[in-house]
């Protein structure tokens, strides 16, 4: 499969297309990677150095793409982190790019807002962007509680809240939806739960809760998701697959007192996860 990734960069980390390229790689995509920024490490440091691709630039590599005429063989579009609205007219060209050539191509898009620890941490109209333009154009949405109460502005304290909250983007245009960490009043305090959706089905798949917060887990579990949707076709699939791995990469990076994700120590999560959890119709 070949999948076009348009994300952020960093040298050391892993974050966005960092955090992504490789898991998808290990898992047998040929990926064409398009990266919005260089940066030598996440920002969550305080400090990094590079600097922002300009959104002509990244027309400009899709175009150069879709001009050696393997469009019609690009199976997905995944975004992530869109740190401008310009870079974000520039992913939804590319999204309609890529359907012109292979209408059954799928646009994976990862809503990057903010998380319940430090709130909404993009530019201001990024989230309006997201909300407006981003989620009708996905066939694929992933994200995190946080971004699916503010995408929605639904309460999502319980399940049945949750649910209804994803139906009513799924209703807005994604037929998929991967809520990617997940608490509720029904989660045990020893969990995490993530959720997903497909059509008017909802599957559920509860892990250990690790005592470890690292970037870039998010970046990796929407490229897992969008592979494995890919391969399966199914949603249900997906997230036991998807899951089950970026535990393992967590349990491996919590084990080795890592501060950044240990995508490269832990591969072989990647492909055959050492603990298997079985998703939940619920």
């Amino acid at each position: 499969m070949n999948i076009l990734s348009i994300q952020s960069w960093v040298s050391y980390g892993h974050v966005g297309n960092a955090a992504a390229v490789f898991p998808m790689q290990r898992l047998g995509a040929e990926v064409w990677a398009v990266n919005t920024v260089q940066f030598s490490n996440h920002t969550g440091y305080g400090a990094w150095r590079g600097s922002v691709t300009p959104p002509e630039t990244i027309r400009e590599l899709v175009l150069g793409i879709e001009e050696r005429g393997v469009l019609p063989r690009c199976d997905a579009l995944l975004s992530g982190y869109l740190g401008d609205p310009l870079v974000a007219e520039a992913v939804l060209d590319a999204r309609s790019r890529l359907a012109a050539a292979n209408r059954h191509a799928l646009y994976c898009a990862d809503p990057v807002i903010g998380d319940e620890d430090r709130g909404i941490y993009v530019r201001p109209g990024i989230a309006e962007l997201m909300r407006e333009r981003i989620v009708p154009a996905a066939d694929i949405l992933t994200p995190n509680l946080f971004e699916l109460r503010h995408l929605t502005g639904l309460p999502c304290g319980t399940l049945t809240e949750v649910k209804a909250a994803v139906a009513s983007l799924q209703a807005r245009g994604p037929r998929r939806v991967l809520v990617t960490s997940l608490r509720t009043e029904e989660t045990p305090a020893d969990a995490l739960d993530m959720l997903a959706a497909e059509g008017e089905s909802f599957y559920r798949l509860r892990a250990p809760l690790l005592p470890i917060a690292v970037n870039g887990a998010g970046d990796a579990v929407a490229a897992l998701f969008l592979v494995h949707c890919l391969k399966t076709g199914s949603a249900a699939a997906a997230l036991g697959a998807a899951g089950s791995a970026v535990f393992g990469v967590l349990k491996r990076t919590h084990e080795l007192g890592q501060g950044e994700i240990a995508l490269i120590a832990a591969q072989e999560e990647l492909v055959r996860p050492g603990t298997v959890f079985q998703p939940e119709s619920v």
